[in-house]
């Protein structure tokens, strides 16, 4: 009987040594230093339907944060995938923590706390952990630009928070000036700041403003150019680059977890996408490595400041933060 006890705690223990660790907020709660990004509904990579099945895959493989967001449309199966985990016993839901973002259309004061209240019911959820301001800039529902400025928006957050609708607010793509403006007129410090972090595009100079501030970042787009995508250009580095591969040869990674473990090792949370359950797994196998601050250093001479993204479009709207 003893030995079959000591058998159950160890795999207990072990469980929980695969779980990966969490990162202590400006509010007190914590976050997990990785989170499954999802958003493939809107960037058309798998069928919508198959965010589900990456949501339980990813909590199969100790995943304990999921990031979604209005603007990606996959509110609902992110939902059904922490639904059929919970189901299948793998996790309670105070186990998991929650990450869905405020949409650009929906920034009036007034509109916050309807809006965060529809996302839970998309989710299936009574509160979420995080809740961001996507981007600081507001638009119509045609997409023209609204001048709403994101103080307001910043109060209807504040209210989300105070109603228990959501345990840490925050914002995505702010820059250094907005975050300041937030910190010198809201009541509630931002937990966190998400914002494009990789080795093409490093945004040191924001990443250690915020973190200063004692703001959390969340990087997300973190292999940058190292997956083929639709585009017509891309960045240094790619997967197959000579310093990236030495580094995984030395620890017995991939390149890509170790350009993961680069981010980690710079005190931010990641936010990888995957769909593939190897490649999920291989997203959070992380924290039996290290790189030295010497390979950090060298890692982030690959900056060209060069974002995955073109949000040009949005130049002439009002707080444009790019």
């Amino acid at each position: 009987m003893l030995l079959v006890q000591a058998i159950l705690l160890f795999g207990v223990n072990l469980a929980v040594a695969s779980v990966a660790p969490s990162m202590d907020l400006n509010d007190g709660n914590k976050i997990p230093l990785v989170a499954l990004g999802t958003g493939r509904g809107t960037s058309g990579s798998i069928p919508i339907d198959e965010v589900r099945d990456a949501v339980l895959w990813a909590i199969e493989a100790d995943y304990r944060h999921i990031d979604t967001a209005v603007l990606y449309q996959d509110e609902t199966q992110v939902g059904q995938g922490v639904a059929d985990a919970i189901a299948k016993g793998l996790v309670t839901r105070e186990q998991m923590y929650i990450t869905t973002k405020l949409p650009c259309e929906r920034h009036a004061r007034e509109q916050v706390v309807p809006t965060l209240r529809e996302s839970l019911t998309r989710l299936g959820m009574d509160y979420v952990d995080l809740f961001l301001i996507h981007f600081p800039v507001a638009t119509k529902d045609d997409g023209s630009p609204d001048d709403i400025d994101y103080l307001e928006t910043w109060r209807g957050m504040e209210d989300a928070k105070e109603l228990g609708l959501v345990k840490s607010i925050g914002v995505s793509n702010f820059n250094v000036s907005q975050i300041d403006r937030l910190l010198a007129k809201g009541k509630v410090k931002p937990a966190v700041n998400q914002i494009e972090v990789h080795p093409a595009y490093t945004n040191e100079e924001l990443v250690a403003h915020c973190q200063n501030k004692g703001i959390a970042v969340m990087a997300y787009s973190p292999f940058g150019f190292l997956v083929p995508r639709n585009r017509t250009y891309v960045t240094p580095p790619l997967i197959d680059d000579p310093t990236l591969v030495k580094l995984a040869e030395k620890y017995g990674k991939t390149t890509g977890q170790v350009v993961l473990r680069y981010l980690i090792d710079r005190d931010m949370i990641i936010v990888p996408k995957s769909a593939n359950k190897e490649r999920l797994a291989q997203n959070i196998d992380l924290f039996d490595f290290k790189l030295t601050a010497d390979e950090v250093a060298t890692i982030n001479k690959f900056n060209q400041n060069s974002s995955v993204f073109d949000f040009s479009g949005w130049k002439n709207y009002p707080y444009y933060p790019f």
